[in-house]
């Protein structure tokens, strides 16, 4: 069988790359925009190392991921932002329906930690990116009407509060994406990347264990109040 576009194999070729459990959850889990080991992410899926060395070479010759070497370590990393997309947007189409219930409290307490707050590759994501966005939305800072977009002072809101946008590349300065958690959209971008990256050097967040989950510390509770004006009872 033959098919007359030529985008369908290599489209294939990348469904198949995904559809499999293992992998699935290596991407899922580099989606915390660090680089893992090939230990970290086997104890993660649960499986051995040699299965998911296996997997994560495969990932890395499909170009989903990129990898360097450290002694004897390998570290893999996702490829670069749009693929923390795809990822992120085909989660967001799960339904929830279908999400496997905690087994334990413990995965009870680390899935309602995500859903507060995460990282979504280098932006925040759960409860506390829409609270965000929807902050940015409402002061007129950025605009959802017409797909995502800083307003002149949402650029010159970032730069009084001290938060550099680093615009290189073809990365959009604002873009929605998709929130798999709160079926809406929060902020990704330069902006987006920016903000998360601010909220983290400056303490303002912090990371809760090795994962993707992060959490507002009380000072940050008290600088997005005076700045963006979120109630705290938002971001807990």
């Amino acid at each position: 069988m033959t098919t007359s576009d030529p985008q369908a194999p290599q489209l294939a070729r990348l469904a198949g790359l995904i559809a499999d459990e293992t992998r699935a959850s290596c991407l899922l889990a580099l989606l915390d925009g660090r680089a893992w080991t090939a230990t970290e992410l086997a104890r993660h899926a649960g499986v051995a190392v040699s299965t998911v060395s296996e997997h994560l070479s495969k990932l890395v010759a499909g170009g989903l991921l990129t990898q360097e070497r450290q002694g004897r370590h390998r570290y893999v990393r996702l490829a670069d932002a749009r693929i923390a997309q795809l990822v992120e947007d085909l989660a967001a189409q799960v339904n929830p329906g279908e999400v496997v219930r905690p087994r334990s409290l413990r995965e009870s307490s680390a899935g309602a930690a995500m859903a507060r707050g995460r990282t979504c590759y280098d932006h925040l994501a759960g409860r506390l990116g829409i609270a965000v966005t929807d902050a940015l939305t409402l002061r007129g800072l950025l605009r959802q009407d017409t797909g995502f977009a800083l307003t002149d002072a949402g650029v010159r809101w970032f730069d009084t509060a001290g938060i550099g946008l680093r615009r290189t590349g073809r990365r959009p300065l604002a873009r929605g994406c998709l929130d798999w958690t709160e079926r809406r959209p929060h902020l990704a971008g330069v902006a987006g990347a920016a903000f998360c990256r601010h909220a983290l050097d400056a303490g303002w967040c912090a990371r809760i264990g090795s994962g993707r989950a992060v959490k507002v510390t009380p000072s940050g509770e008290r600088v997005l109040g005076e700045l963006l004006g979120i109630e705290a009872g938002a971001l807990r």
